[in-house]
């Protein structure tokens, strides 16, 4: 491949992203594929020092607008930096989250609508993911794997926040069904691996 492959994980906060993130490249290298992990907010220095201000439990009172600009600003560095640069000279990239969050969790669940959207298209340059892996929960169980002492700013939020977030999931899912597979999260660690690889090959070979 000339051009790189661009994997995005997306889900609800306990959906078991990490792990299966860390299954897929494992399954990847087996076919010869050497993957890139990286996450947002986050992937570089700079994002990374973004992510702690967003994340703070302590900065309850930041604007919403403050939020989606800064996790578009992480974002627009993380994509510089890291994610065009990889896919450009054909390197296979495995993001947790990307654009799909901000739309959710700050165009839907903070309702700051298509502003969100125009932000981050102006963010990423162009690079968008080939496919995303939506694993799905729901947000009270979820939530629920996380311990509280553990739980960032966002995790904090309320439960009818995360259900509005998890809706706008299954609602861009149902948008983008050539980009988006939607995999039930509520299955063991395996039998979502084992539907991720079945995807991935039909990608791959």
């Amino acid at each position: 491949m000339s051009k790189g492959l661009f994997i995005t994980f997306e889900g609800p906060d306990g959906s078991g992203k990490t792990t299966q993130i860390e299954m897929l490249k494992k399954f990847l290298a087996e076919k010869g594929y050497e993957a890139i992990l990286t996450r947002e907010p986050g992937g570089t220095a700079i994002s990374e020092k973004i992510r702690e201000i967003i994340l703070d439990k302590n900065n309850m009172e930041m604007d919403y607008r403050t939020e989606a600009l800064l996790y578009a600003a992480s974002r627009a560095q993380h994509v510089a930096e890291v994610i065009k640069p990889a896919v450009e000279s054909g390197k296979t990239v495995i993001c947790d989250r990307f654009m799909d969050s901000s739309i959710v969790y700050q165009g839907f669940g903070r309702k700051l609508g298509d502003d969100v959207r125009i932000i981050n298209e102006f963010a990423v340059q162009g690079i968008l993911p080939d496919i995303t892996f939506l694993l799905k929960v729901d947000p009270e169980i979820g939530k629920h794997r996380i311990k509280a002492e553990e739980q960032d700013r966002l995790e904090l939020e309320k439960l009818e926040y995360h259900m509005e977030v998890f809706q706008a999931y299954q609602n861009l899912e149902k948008q983008n069904p050539n980009r988006i597979i939607g995999i039930d999260a509520s299955g063991t660690i395996h039998e979502i691996s084992e539907k991720i690889k079945a995807h991935m090959e039909r990608i791959i070979l």
